[in-house]
């Protein structure tokens, strides 16, 4: 929360601004205001940083981190903003089976100071005082189908479950069969048709960008329940 206004954050884990991953992601940060949140949009590739470096200074008796990564370089003012935020969500394309390794740097800078190793009724005793809602969209170029015959959903879904085990709640947006280039004709490929891509994106983008729409909505009206309910 910031100066008594819901803080919505949403990174983005794509070197690209404009594309499909930070579009989501735009839409996501629209229906958060939409539900009265303050937002923040987050370039990763803006800043210069690492991931975790196993310093474990987050995790000393008595550690005065207070849930935020100790290293300071770049990203730490922005774990800062995140420590006080009330929704989190971050965005990548696919990678090789993977989010892209500056969205995996920052995962371990967010979320790995906030967990901890002390366990009571086999649950750890995180650094945080409230739910944290948060969210993953990933987007990539293979169809919905691929997707899941090649068992992207397991891989993908190990980055959903640490947010949701570090913060109490997460969920997960795919956008798949994206639109990757601005001239096809450019590039070397026989294993897509541009036309298809096309007309594949002209009759869903829109649709998964209203899903990101709602999906930013749904987690600040979460945080204005469990709010109204306390």
């Amino acid at each position: 929360m910031k100066d008594g206004k819901l803080l919505a954050m949403f990174f983005n884990g794509s070197p690209r601004k404009g594309w499909n991953t930070a579009k989501a992601l735009e839409s996501a940060a629209e229906g958060a205001r939409e539900a009265g949140a303050e937002t923040e949009i987050v370039n990763l590739y803006d800043f210069s940083f690492t991931g975790c470096k196993s310093c474990f200074a987050c995790k000393l008796k008595n550690a005065k981190t207070n849930g935020v990564c100790a290293i300071r370089d770049d990203l730490r003012p922005v774990l800062e903003r995140a420590r006080q935020a009330d929704v989190l969500v971050l965005g990548s394309p696919i990678y090789f089976s993977y989010p892209t390794g500056v969205y995996r740097a920052f995962l371990e800078r967010l979320a790995f100071p906030v967990y901890s190793y002390h366990y009571e009724d086999g649950k750890p005793l995180v650094c945080r005082d409230k739910v944290i809602q948060t969210a993953n969209i990933f987007t990539m170029n293979c169809p919905e189908s691929m997707m899941k015959d090649i068992g992207y959903q397991i891989l993908l879904e190990a980055n959903t479950q640490t947010l949701a085990a570090v913060f109490g709640a997460s969920e997960t947006l795919y956008v798949c069969n994206t639109y990757q280039f601005t001239d096809y004709s450019r590039y070397d490929f026989n294993i897509f048709s541009e036309e298809e891509k096309r007309a594949y994106r002209d009759s869903h983008f829109a649709t998964d960008l209203a899903n990101a729409h709602d999906l930013g909505k749904r987690l600040v009206e979460r945080v204005n329940k469990r709010i109204a309910n306390s």
